[in-house]
């Protein structure tokens, strides 16, 4: 599980690690910021919406807790997609769908009406265009892949920060009405970025041998045999549990800072902080994760970040003034873009490019349990004791149960991992002594044909080298 798997994707195409994967990562970065930042941007204009419906404040949360139940939820559907018809077209179909959604809800005249297109349309456009971007990624990046998914990742930030001052300014200037319609239009450059994830193509004289192998995997819509992989299983575990914290203290941190007794602006500016902090968090760790001593070992990185997210909630637990919360938005932010940087990467890790896509489906749809879970039981534990540091020590608590979940689950598959392959290999070393042995002056002539006819046909594979996606390095 700990290991990095080195293949070279469905196709059988070594990936460029730069190139066209460039304009690839571009891409991503801008699916990524507009699906992790649009349901917070959102939110913008609740005030509104509770005036026009005569609507509490919860019934507009509604809005942005729909679009990431179908981020989430619906990874399945986006693998199974993805398998059947690629990145390109379900990106593109994504586009169109989260576009549609705010555009039509521009134009509706109840709340449930936007719960259909602003919440469960533009969220599983959204989706859709979400997780092929970041398998567009991992088939285009292998060396450089850990700095390509802290660059991608740096969008979240970044988006957070510009679409939630532009709505505000929508607001004022048009209306939520108007405010939907130019963001469904802005959303439409997610087509612009689906037509950048070009398919890559396969050698022309290794089709021939290859196309049975690529059949069999097209077939499978949604590859079930990821649950077989112990490391994969160990990981949706951790994710799962680390999900029902990681997203508390964002949530409550601006509530926390005005039952402090501080001004909305400056609670407010408590999330800019962060989200300051989190842009240039996450580049410097994808660029630490791809340094070659720390790559093998990227998922004890990964637990390690995961243990620094949940110390800094247990000890903004104890922040009693501004300071303190200032001072846990950096550590916070610090810890959370690592978080963000770290988690894919560490699955592409484990189950390499060919299950990928069925995986980070399998493992979207477990996440989204707990991020329904999560926050609303955060806040029935506020209402019943009416105590901040209570949210954050539970939030701080799950988070460091699942970096050990994670790092002690990893060391035991490792070690398991590290004897079968020793007795293997001994045990085909020895089958290959005996053969020799028994070998008669013709089978070497033939064997020596074979070594001959092998370096003629190399030189025709490119200088590329083809791995298997089950070998682990």
């Amino acid at each position: 599980m700990g290991a990095v798997v080195a293949d070279d994707g469905p196709s059988g195409v070594k990936a460029p690690d730069g190139g066209w994967g460039w304009a690839v990562l571009f891409g991503c970065f801008i699916i990524t910021g507009f699906s992790y930042a649009f349901p917070k941007a959102v939110s913008v204009f609740f005030k509104e919406l509770i005036r026009e419906f005569g609507i509490g404040y919860s019934d507009t949360a509604w809005i942005s807790s729909i679009l990431l139940a179908m981020l989430y939820g619906t990874g399945p559907l986006c693998s199974v997609c993805v398998n059947r018809f690629g990145c390109r077209p379900v990106m593109l179909v994504g586009g169109l769908f989260a576009s549609m959604g705010m555009v039509i809800a521009s134009f509706c005249t109840s709340i449930v009406q936007i719960y259909l297109t602003a919440g469960v349309i533009t969220g599983l456009g959204l989706a859709l265009n979400f997780q092929p971007s970041l398998i567009m990624l991992n088939r285009y990046f292998d060396k450089r892949r850990p700095l390509a998914n802290g660059l991608s990742a740096a969008g979240s930030p970044v988006f957070l920060c510009a679409l939630s001052p532009l709505g505000q300014i929508l607001q004022h200037e048009y209306g939520w009405r108007g405010g939907f319609l130019i963001l469904g239009g802005m959303l439409l450059n997610c087509c612009v970025c689906g037509a950048l994830m070009r398919p890559l193509e396969p050698p022309k004289k290794s089709e021939d041998t290859k196309e049975p192998a690529e059949k069999k995997v097209k077939k499978k819509l949604l590859d079930f045999s990821v649950f077989k992989d112990g490391g994969f299983v160990i990981y949706a575990l951790a994710a799962s549990i680390m999900v029902l914290g990681l997203f508390v203290p964002p949530v409550f941190v601006v509530s926390y800072a005005k039952d402090l007794g501080y001004h909305d602006t400056k609670a407010a500016f408590l999330l800019t902080i962060l989200g300051f902090i989190d842009i240039f968090a996450r580049p410097i760790c994808g660029m630490v994760a791809g340094l070659k001593w720390v790559r093998p070992r990227c998922v004890y990185l990964f637990s390690f970040a995961m243990i620094f997210n949940g110390f800094t909630d247990l000890m903004g637990s104890m922040s009693a003034d501004y300071g303190g919360l200032v001072v846990f938005c950096i550590f916070f932010g610090i810890s959370y873009g690592m978080v963000g940087a770290l988690q894919f990467e560490v699955l592409m890790a484990i189950v390499g490019t060919q299950k990928f896509s069925s995986a980070i489906g399998l493992v979207l749809l477990a996440e989204a349990m707990a991020v329904l879970i999560g926050p609303p039981s955060a806040g029935k534990l506020l209402d019943a004791t009416g105590r901040y540091m209570f949210v954050f020590i539970i939030a701080g608590i799950e988070v460091t149960t699942s970096a050990l979940v994670l790092a002690l689950g990893n060391f035991f598959c490792i070690k398991k991992k590290s004897e079968e392959p020793h007795t293997k290999e001994e045990a085909a070393e020895r089958e290959e002594l005996n053969k020799s042995e028994d070998k008669t002056p013709e089978d070497a002539k033939v064997d020596s044909i074979e070594v001959e006819q092998f370096l003629k046909d190399e030189p025709e594979k490119n200088g590329e080298v083809v791995t298997n996606p089950e070998t682990c390095v």
